[in-house]
């Protein structure tokens, strides 16, 4: 018995020795100085932290310590770099979990209608850039709203008197309609006599029967004379994006959908260490799957694994269109258009056999659903995976991009089938443009149903916020803005619209962070500030925690941080040396 009490007692010791060792290194390792500091800020780590810290010290890509400004100050060695966020506050990097990065990148040297919200303002927008560039042959764009166009949609002889010389061929705001002019349509060999296509629209002249120059979604890809961008340009375009995201403080993204091609002009710039974001890409999937389809996504899948820079692991499916074109799903139809209840884009047997074979194979679903029976759908298809196959290794984590208007008895399914809702805030901006037309086409009682991610998250249902840039503005503030006020910039409407929806300002960034890493399996290493996590972060101008949350755009990203690095910088940052 003694001899057994010894045993014991030795054990303890060891055990207790071993832990304290783990201590006294660890500390030692915190005194061996650091390479970065934040000091000065208010510090919010990210996924519901409660209290906020003064300061982040930072070593190679890693998270030291976040603490007090005194704490943190005794790391400084001869060679940390300072950065002073003088009273700013400091978050986690903003993820942004659903995004167009190489189409937003393209955008931002095109015509873009984004700021245009009269019909007068699109005139002078397209009319002022294609005479600024007489040497494009062609205007592009994107942007418009279909609001100002009164209830109808944009015709060819409209555009023809902005661009006479040309063909042009702009793309609407939500991406889902195009606008050409008669020189665009006629190189496109689109005529009188052209057939619509599956899932999409020609629109024509109920009187000659002669296209009108708009086209409705799948119609949108027989524009195939318009320029089509190279390898090249994408590249490009890539690094127009990056400077765009960190000056409004994204380092992260998911691609919703694209292909393997695009996952090869991301791994080049990443070879030569020039991605500075990290990038989850999801691959296109456009219509049923078969198992051909499966291993060629899985030859991808394996070339581009998990990895904290760039990876896939997602399918994007599109199960609907879009409400103001009157082609998501509904499960009743629109107001104003009785006779329609919008256009699925598969029947639900096929998108339930298309998710069940894709969950076997252990991929992530994002399934694009804006309608409410779109919606349904994907949620009805989610839960016949679950029933059909084990659960894969790493979790079931799929998603419903959009979700603009959900029927309430569908809102607990979320929580109960663990679906993530991925929405985009700045979508639901109640201003005149679009939201009139929106809801004009739903009727009062469907509207009421927009973008309730409050009911979603109090049902217990996980949240993952982006911009569906380049469809809105890529800049998360102005997505914080209308999460947490339900308002306009302007404060319109005043109360708030469905103000019952709005979330703790806490929970709107955590959707923008340690949700949205959580959204693409990457919660383990990045989201939150915290010792070991992968040094992103971003310092703003203003404390947006000491309210009020009226004045959120006020702030600016004065530093972006990735990876231990600054990658933007707004003004000169201070960068002392230890006295």
């Amino acid at each position: 018995m003694a001899a057994r009490l010894t045993a014991y007692l030795v054990a303890c010791i060891v055990g207790v020795t071993l832990i304290a060792g783990l201590i006294v290194g660890a500390q030692r390792a915190d005194d061996d100085g650091v390479d970065l500091i934040v000091i000065n800020g208010k510090v919010y780590a990210g996924d519901g932290a409660a209290d906020l810290a003064e300061a982040v010290a930072i070593r190679g890509n890693k998270v030291v310590r976040v603490g007090s400004n005194r704490e943190i100050e005794r790391l400084r060695r001869a060679q940390t770099t300072i950065v002073d966020a003088k009273g700013g506050a400091v978050v986690p990097g903003f993820n942004d979990a659903h995004a167009h990065f190489i189409s937003g990148g393209l955008a931002l040297d095109q015509v873009n209608l984004l700021e245009a919200t009269t019909l007068d303002e699109i005139k002078d927008t397209i009319r002022i850039w294609s005479e600024v560039h007489p040497e494009r042959t062609w205007i592009t764009g994107r942007g418009w709203y279909y609001q100002p166009f009164a209830g109808t949609l944009p015709t060819r002889q409209l555009l023809d008197t902005l661009v006479p010389d040309r063909p042009a061929y702009l793309v609407a705001y939500d991406g889902h309609t195009g606008w050409a002019n008669s020189k665009a349509l006629k190189l496109a060999g689109i005529t009188r006599h052209t057939k619509n296509p599956p899932n999409g629209v020609i629109v024509k002249d109920p009187r000659t029967g002669e296209p009108s120059g708009a086209l409705k979604e799948a119609a949108m890809a027989l524009m195939k004379a318009s320029p089509q961008p190279t390898a090249e340009d994408k590249v490009a375009a890539i690094r127009a994006g990056l400077v765009e995201a960190h000056r409004v403080g994204i380092t992260s993204v998911t691609n919703a959908g694209g292909t393997a091609a695009d996952l090869e002009l991301y791994d080049g710039l990443r070879k030569r260490g020039e991605l500075t974001l990290r990038v989850y890409q999801a691959l296109s999937v456009n219509g049923p799957i078969n198992e051909a389809e499966l291993a060629q996504l899985a030859e991808v899948r394996e070339r581009f694994a998990d990895d904290p820079l760039l990876k896939t692991g997602a399918v994007k499916l599109v199960a609907d269109g879009v409400i103001e074109s009157h082609t998501a799903a509904m499960l009743e139809p629109y107001a104003n258009k009785p006779g329609s209840s919008g256009d699925p884009r598969f029947t639900a047997e096929q998108l339930n056999q298309t998710v069940s074979l894709l969950d076997r194979e252990g991929w992530q679903v994002m399934t694009h659903a804006l309608g409410d029976a779109a919606v349904r759908m994907a949620l009805d298809a989610y839960e016949a995976a679950a029933r059909a196959n084990p659960v894969p290794a790493r979790g079931r984590r799929h998603r419903i991009e959009h979700i603009e208007t959900i029927d309430p008895a569908d809102v607990p399914r979320f929580g109960k089938l663990g679906v993530i809702a991925s929405m985009e805030p700045v979508h639901a901006t109640p201003s005149a443009t679009p939201g009139d037309v929106w809801s004009t086409n739903l009727g009062a009682e469907r509207a009421s149903h927009g973008w309730l991610w409050a009911s979603i998250a109090k049902a217990g249902g996980r949240l993952a916020f982006g911009s569906d840039w380049p469809v809105m503005t890529l800049d998360p503030l102005m997505g914080l803005q209308v999460a947490v006020n339900r308002t306009t910039v302007e404060g319109l409407p005043k109360g708030g619209w469905l103000p019952a929806e709005r979330l703790p300002l806490r929970q709107a960034i955590d959707a923008y962070t340690s949700d949205a890493a959580w959204a693409s399996f990457d919660e383990q290493r990045k989201g939150v500030l915290a010792r070991d996590m992968l040094a992103d972060l971003v310092v703003l101008s203003a404390d947006i925690f000491a309210g009020p949350t009226t004045r959120i755009t006020e702030a600016q990203v004065m530093v972006t941080v990735v990876d231990g690095k600054v990658v933007y910088r707004r003004e000169p940052v201070e960068t002392t040396s230890a006295p």
